[in-house]
């Protein structure tokens, strides 16, 4: 390709980030994608080491850069995971050699970020998993009601004929055991009646559930609000937002009561617009995302890929129901809930499509 110009416009409409570097490994060229990737500007970026810009997590790239400028071979890395400033993020890259007779030796960086799809595939399979497993415990669910009317049936007709009152104790324990369970069972079967779907501000929603939280938490932990009132209204059934909201605020709530450490307990509710997200395999325009984030002891490690499974917590007296039942509220509105955890904060997401889907 002969044009110069041709070429340069055809570097600038590329989603795939394009690096040239010197051989002292300083950038000298960096496409629109790249600038955008990096969050650098190309007229600042230019002359700058790459590391101060990129740099691989967990080995030392440079090494294999040097590599590839004195022997020639290029070569590629999968799911290589840098770090651009502050942030880490997931990509795809490859190295290659550019020589050519009376020209500088160049190397050529191109990355093409894997984060979103990562993330899609993800929640992909994280749905389908979540759907198949709550079809199974409904299943358990109604074989474990079928026999529970018997037996608090039975208990009953025991104790009317029990010569001694004192042994009617027993078949006491017997019913209450059988209510418990039967009540277990219909959480475990979720809501029965249809959502009652209308016009619905979030944020009343929200503090709807922030007021039981205080009223819970009698001045014991500082609730912070942090809303955006330019957020428009949502069709919902607001009594399920207000369940799914108060199942993860519940769980937050008791997280920061049961476990105090050295610094005040924090829970903040926020709410922000997100534009071009994708949930699943679908990009909405904008969505309603819903932050629940806490300054507990977070989620154990050996828990954070399962906590939306039903049955699965991480409390000595939780059901784990309350995020299945919150994840199965959101999925009604194609919408999806998110964990991010390490000691000292977890954030649970809510994200909502603010576009009428069909």
């Amino acid at each position: 390709m002969s044009d110069p110009r041709i070429a340069k416009r055809l570097l600038d409409s590329l989603s795939t980030a394009v690096l040239l570097c010197d051989t002292d490994l300083r950038l000298r060229y960096l496409n629109p994608a790249a600038e955008s990737l990096l969050a650098v500007s190309h007229t600042r970026a230019i002359g700058v080491p790459l590391e101060e810009v990129l740099v691989e997590v967990s080995e030392n790239s440079s090494s294999a850069l040097q590599e590839t400028l004195h022997s020639g071979h290029p070569f590629t890395k999968r799911e290589a995971h840098l770090r651009v400033g502050l942030r880490e993020i997931v990509v795809d890259y490859s190295v290659s050699l550019m020589h050519s007779p009376g020209e500088m030796t160049q190397l050529l960086i191109e990355v093409q970020p894997r984060d979103r799809l990562l993330r899609i595939a993800r929640e992909e399979a994280m749905l389908a998993s979540h759907q198949a497993t709550r079809q199974l415990v409904r299943g358990v669910a109604h074989e474990i009601k079928n026999p529970l009317g018997g037996i608090r049936g039975a208990a009953q007709l025991l104790e009317r004929e029990l010569p001694d009152a004192e042994l009617t104790e027993y078949t006491r324990i017997i019913i209450e055991e059988a209510d418990r369970l039967r009540s277990l069972a219909d959480r475990m079967l979720g809501p029965r009646r249809l959502p009652a779907v209308r016009s619905v501000n979030v944020h009343e929603c929200v503090e709807r559930v922030v007021g039981l939280l205080a009223a819970e938490a009698a001045g014991r932990i500082s609730i912070v609000r942090d809303y955006d009132p330019s957020l428009p209204e949502i069709a919902a059934d607001p009594d399920q937002l207000i369940q799914a909201i108060l199942n993860i605020g519940g769980n937050a709530l008791q997280a920061l009561l049961e476990n105090p450490g050295e610094q005040a307990p924090v829970l903040t509710f926020k709410t922000r617009p997100v534009r071009q997200y994708t949930i699943g395999a679908r990009r909405h325009r904008i969505v309603l995302r819903i932050d629940i984030r806490d300054n507990g002891p977070g989620i154990p490690a050996e828990l954070r890929e399962s906590i939306f499974y039903p049955m699965v917590s991480g409390r000595a007296g939780g059901t784990g129901l309350g995020l299945s039942i919150a994840q199965d509220i959101i999925h009604q509105y194609q919408g999806l809930i998110e964990c991010e955890s390490r000691p000292g904060e977890t954030t649970f997401s809510i994200f909502l499509p603010l576009e009428k889907t069909s």
